[in-house]
């Protein structure tokens, strides 16, 4: 009887010491995928967004990378344009710069027209002077003439008073008179020539005048667009000066770009590793998960 109840008690002992390590291993399991499943599904969800962030940061990395590309490519058009724009800007300055050269040339020529002028004009006005005084002279030479004719008629009429004996002082009166009519006819023919001559000395100097009056405008529009020409020679330098600045700037812009696409390219490259690197954690932690789920069956069947 005593072997019988100690066999009862051994089966008991044994029935509740596998009873209690059941229940041990079971809290242990609990216990084992509490901290180790949470773990694993942290793992699992940061390995997911991780994965989803790897794959946002290559698209954009590619976005930026053709972005970054059209704004080289457009870079470089524009720096080409500017480039163009430069060379151009600069011709044109070359060319305002012989006009207003040649501008100044027309100035400094009519200039001396007008001077020429001036001096054509004091001649005229000296000529004129002296076709005055030969006038005068020739009114004198009139009256001479004149006075000339009159003794001859009073030597005339004298002599026929004289009769026989005053003849041959008739003939020579006769002669005087005759004389003094030629030297009367001739000095109107004079003094009508010095008085043409003074009409036409008149008339040189009014268009002396007016030549210098021309002369002096052209002058003084030559002047004023030579200073037009030399602003816009200013104007045209700064525009070159602006535009070669806007050149090297679109330069830069072209260089900072290809910097740009560069580390996108290789922002590109690592989020490609990151990705992958992702994917794989991704795998591996649901491979983790499966590997705890089996062995806590195992454990708990035990």
């Amino acid at each position: 009887l005593r072997v019988g109840e100690i066999e009862r008690e051994r089966v008991a002992f044994q029935e509740r010491a596998a009873g209690e390590q059941k229940a041990a291993m079971h809290k242990l399991a609990d216990e084992f995928e509490a901290a180790i499943g949470k773990i694993v599904n942290s793992v699992s969800t940061a390995s997911v967004d991780l994965e989803a962030a790897a794959g946002t940061l290559t698209g954009a990395a590619e976005n930026t990378q053709n972005l970054s590309g059209m704004v080289a490519t457009a870079s470089e058009q524009a720096s080409s344009n500017v480039q163009s724009v430069a060379a151009a800007t600069e011709q044109m300055s070359a060319s305002i710069s012989e006009i207003a050269r040649q501008v100044q040339d027309s100035s400094n020529y009519a200039g001396e027209a007008v001077k020429q002028a001036e001096k054509t004009d004091g001649r005229i006005s000296q000529l004129a002077q002296a076709a005055s005084r030969i006038g005068d002279v020739v009114r004198l030479i009139t009256e001479i003439a004149e006075q000339t004719n009159l003794l001859a008629l009073n030597a005339t009429i004298e002599a026929a008073r004289a009769g026989e004996a005053g003849r041959g002082f008739a003939v020579v009166a006769q002669e005087v008179k005759a004389l003094a009519e030629q030297t009367a006819k001739a000095t109107g023919e004079i003094g009508t020539q010095v008085a043409e001559m003074q009409m036409a000395t008149q008339d040189s100097v009014s268009v002396i005048k007016e030549i210098g009056g021309t002369i002096n405008r052209i002058s003084d529009i030559a002047s004023a667009v030579a200073a037009a020409v030399e602003e816009q020679g200013a104007a045209t330098a700064e525009i070159a000066r602006n535009v070669g600045e806007a050149a090297k700037g679109t330069s830069q812009v072209a260089l900072n770009i290809t910097d740009v696409n560069r580390g996108a390219g290789e922002t590109g490259t690592a989020s490609s590793r990151v990705l992958a690197s992702a994917q794989s954690l991704s795998g591996e932690s649901r491979q983790l998960k499966l590997e705890v789920e089996r062995f806590l069956n195992t454990v708990r069947a035990a």
